[in-house]
């Protein structure tokens, strides 16, 4: 049941999804915010809350991806966040090399994931295995960064406006779910970093229109 749609920013940055991502049970989160805002993305998302940092960034949201079997993360994470991540039931993969910001490369719901191209093979098949989906390297709209190109939940994608036929050919049938084209943050194009979404709520940053906000509810299968 889709509980709250929620329009603020996190410490005056409407950039929400750098510092944030969640599945349908948790949000893992930077670190610091006031007990008012994380009030509200409690009632938004419906979901638990994780603070964490990784390594000493507050970017949680660009270094880690996930979806309800696993969590994808940076190696600067340090052992006790780790062990924090796997004490609620997460596998947990930790990439290792030089393309390892996992928010910003990998975009995942409980059907698939669509990696940055130059993730290795190795790497794609030990999240493969984490996430217990397939994993195939690719782009949006030309774009690497998947994960800040598009969100993705088990209802739907929201892209790139400049995302391919081809590509969202290949999204739709990796993720299972409808994919639409949008923009939050009044017109920025990378959807991953404005906003935060499961499948009962969505947060985006405070510059998202109206119109956007319409567009991301029809995405995310909020209307139906």
């Amino acid at each position: 049941m889709f509980r709250m749609f929620e329009r603020f920013d996190f410490l005056d940055n409407a950039n929400v999804g750098v510092f944030g991502r969640a599945n349908d049970d948790v949000i893992f989160l930077r670190k610091g915010l006031p007990k008012k805002i994380k009030k509200r993305i409690n009632e938004a998302l419906a979901v638990d809350l994780i603070e964490l940092t990784i390594g000493d960034a507050n970017i949680v949201g660009s270094l880690l991806c996930c979806n309800s079997h696993g969590v994808v993360v940076n190696d600067l994470i340090r052992d006790e966040d780790i062990q924090r991540i796997q004490d609620l039931g997460y596998d947990i993969c930790i990439v290792h090399e030089a393309t390892n910001a996992a928010g910003n490369d990998l975009l995942a719901n409980d059907y698939g994931c669509l990696a940055h191209p130059e993730l290795s093979e190795d790497t794609c098949v030990s999240v493969a295995d984490v996430l217990k989906v397939p994993c195939v390297s690719g782009t949006i709209g030309g774009l690497e960064t998947v994960g800040m190109a598009a969100l993705a939940t088990n209802k739907g994608v929201l892209c790139h406006p400049k995302v391919t036929d081809e590509e969202k050919r290949i999204i739709a049938s990796l993720f299972n779910v409808p994919v639409m084209i949008g923009t939050v943050n009044h017109g920025v194009p990378l959807i991953g970093s404005g906003l935060i979404a499961n499948t009962k709520g969505a947060i985006v940053g405070s510059l998202t229109t109206g119109i956007e906000m319409g567009r991301i509810e029809e995405a995310l299968g909020f209307l139906s």
